[in-house]
């Protein structure tokens, strides 16, 4: 699968490597191309995944805040919950599209 921006693929893995949560696919940290995230300050806990990490997603001049998250630590229960262990994983806004 790929995450596109204005045409451009960020991020491309394997439909078996990344997780559905909540209607978001969730890319593997490493198939994200190297500086198209940007971390932002955006403070936001999930009461059922815990603290998130947001991200600024960046394609040649265009910068959109916030449209990308992770959660770097989730709490336990949210991994039993899911099945998967998706620490760090990224997921995308919808400016982001996601495809087969």
């Amino acid at each position: 699968m790929k995450a596109v921006l204005d045409g451009s693929v960020i991020a491309e893995a394997d439909k078996d490597d990344l997780i559905s949560i909540e209607g978001n696919w969730y890319f593997p940290p490493s198939s994200v191309k190297e500086g198209v995230l940007s971390n932002t300050d955006t403070p936001y806990t999930c009461p059922w995944k815990g603290e998130c990490q947001y991200y600024a997603v960046t394609v040649g001049d265009t910068t959109l805040p916030d449209r990308a998250w992770a959660y770097p630590t989730p709490y336990p229960t949210a991994i039993q919950r899911v099945g998967r262990d998706f620490s760090g994983y990224v997921a995308f806004w919808k400016e982001v599209e996601v495809t087969d």
